[in-house]
């Protein structure tokens, strides 16, 4: 998320009450996760394990809860919690709006464009031109539609992102700040969830068609031309390249790239990065040759229990 002007470090130390190491009047233009921060950007660590790679990423102040040499060109935010301090700075550069009414006044809505009776859209919301939005359909504050959209009912776009930190007194919840892009020619089929980003956009790309039941979660970002077929779960940080076909039941987990053109047959579970051009199936997933030869040769092991007898 990019503030609405450049800020210096000692005011955002002010917002989030903390202690600053560098210059006060360095530069700050935003906050982001560490896989989408870029220059200017505020990234928080508060694990030792992860020190290293905020600390050599591309942000540029970095909320951290140990002083640590400052590397050049950078600043430091120290914080006793920085999980709490990143959500501060959330809630304060993008604070909760409650809604007065069913289309928020900030909406923008394009020409041609068809909303069904009962469709929430929330503030700040665009949605291009010859868009169909069924009814039932929820649409969270500042969501981004492209033109040529359909969205069924029941699909609910912009909802937080399953983001918790476990304390000894329960789960903090991680604040969503980020937005929901949705971009031209796309089919969303009924009862779909389509989680924001925690600071940057979750993202489903131009001609891709999304069928019944199907959950994308925060920052995914899904390619051109893509096919998703219903109960596919993509879990957050997801990266789908273009023409990725996805069939039924599918389960993938976060932080991974499927590549361009890959077919993931219904029921496929996909634990890590794939390559794309081939045909993947089971759990965990392997290329569709290999798993037909496992089951083959498994279905040949009686026989030869039998011989070995």
């Amino acid at each position: 998320m990019k503030f609405p002007k450049t800020y210096t470090l000692k005011e955002i130390s002010q917002i989030t009450q903390t202690e600053f190491i560098g210059d006060k009047n360095f530069p700050v233009k935003g906050i982001n996760e560490i896989h989408v921060v870029e220059s200017g950007d505020v990234v928080f660590v508060d694990h030792p394990k992860y020190y290293d790679k905020a600390l050599k990423s591309a942000a540029t102040v970095i909320l951290i809860n140990k002083k640590v040499d400052c590397p050049k060109g950078k600043a430091l935010l120290i914080s006793d919690d920085p999980f709490r301090d990143f959500n501060r700075l959330s809630n304060y550069f993008k604070p909760f709006e409650p809604a007065k009414q069913s289309i928020a006044t900030s909406a923008k809505i394009g020409k041609n464009t068809i909303i069904q009776p009962n469709v929430f859209i929330g503030n700040h919301v665009v949605i291009g031109d010859n868009c169909v939005i069924h009814a039932n359909v929820t649409i969270y504050d500042n969501c981004v539609i492209g033109n040529h959209v359909t969205i069924h009912s029941g699909t609910i776009l912009g909802a937080d992102a399953f983001y918790y930190k476990n304390r000894p007194t329960g789960y903090d919840k991680l604040v969503s700040c980020g937005r929901v892009v949705i971009k031209d020619h796309v089919d969303i089929g009924a009862n779909c969830t389509i989680d924001k980003g925690v600071t940057g956009d979750t993202t489903i790309g131009e001609g891709t068609k999304l069928d019944n039941l199907i959950q994308i979660a925060h920052d995914t970002v899904i390619g051109k031309k893509c096919l998703l077929a219903s109960l596919t779960a993509v879990a957050g940080c997801t990266v789908i390249e273009d023409e990725v076909t996805i069939w039924g039941q599918c389960g993938i987990v976060s932080g991974i790239t499927i590549g361009k053109k890959a077919v993931l047959m219904a029921q496929s579970g996909v634990s890590k990065s794939i390559e794309g051009g081939k045909v993947y199936w089971g759990s965990p997933v392997t290329e569709l040759r290999d798993r037909q030869r496992e089951l083959i040769a498994i279905r040949k092991l009686p026989e030869l229990l039998k011989k070995i007898k």
